[in-house]
């Protein structure tokens, strides 16, 4: 049985073999039994994705599938019983998905990278490239982003983090994702540099419970999230 712990965004979720046949003993269309079936038997995870009050405290959790091509991309979502997780998992780093990126965006990635090993973060990539580098199938198409969820321990760190991701040389693929705070919350990075330099009012905060608009910054403060973490 996995461990209990608190649930985070982009978290992945691989089910013990036990857990998988009780995901298929469901009813099923035969396109998403097929994709089901194919996940099961390579041993692919799923993703943690928004969990309500009434399930977690009944045990059960909440997880999505997004199919690649092979299956329409579809996105199938789940909910089994904690039981059911052998273990929880996480998104490749960014430096083992860059075999899967255009020859033209390597080295600006390659840049990036340095740069955030610089300020202390690690980069590891969900959406279309982090699934394709887990599956080997396909997700990725010309116009994917590059999604990366890059954990911050506060505001500052962030600020330093946000920073070196908008210096990124790259022109494809786009540059998306969030960063992670302790407790985790999840801010866009896109929309954390505009916010903390006053152009915007409020920043749009994800949970696993919803979403929030937040005006000041208690919520992200080093010391709050520290002692939440403690």
């Amino acid at each position: 049985m996995a461990t209990l712990f608190p649930l985070r965004r982009h978290q992945l979720a691989r089910l013990s073999a036990s857990g998988w046949a009780g995901v298929l003993r469901r009813c099923w269309d035969p396109q998403a039994r097929d994709c089901l079936t194919h996940w099961a038997t390579q041993q692919l995870p799923l993703v943690v994705t928004r969990q309500s009050i009434e399930a977690a405290a009944d045990g059960w959790i909440a997880l999505g599938l997004p199919a690649p091509g092979r299956w329409d991309r579809r996105r199938l979502a789940l909910r089994v019983p904690r039981m059911a997780v052998l273990l929880f998992d996480e998104f490749p780093r960014l430096a083992e998905v860059r075999r899967l990126l255009p020859l033209a965006a390597r080295r600006p990635v390659r840049d990036l990278i340095d740069g955030l090993d610089a300020c202390g973060a690690t980069p590891r990539v969900f959406g279309s490239y982090g699934w394709q580098a887990l599956s080997a199938l396909d997700h990725v198409r010309p116009e994917s982003d590059l999604d990366l969820s890059i954990a911050v321990d506060g505001a500052a760190h962030a600020d330093a983090v946000a920073h070196v991701l908008q210096a990124f040389g790259g022109a494809r693929p786009r540059l998306d994702g969030e960063l992670l705070f302790v407790d985790g919350a999840a801010v866009a990075w896109r929309e954390w540099t505009p916010w903390r330099t006053g152009r915007t009012q409020a920043v749009m905060v994800k949970r696993l419970d919803g979403v929030s608009l937040q005006r000041d910054a208690t919520w992200c403060d080093r010391a709050a999230l520290a002692e939440l973490a403690a």
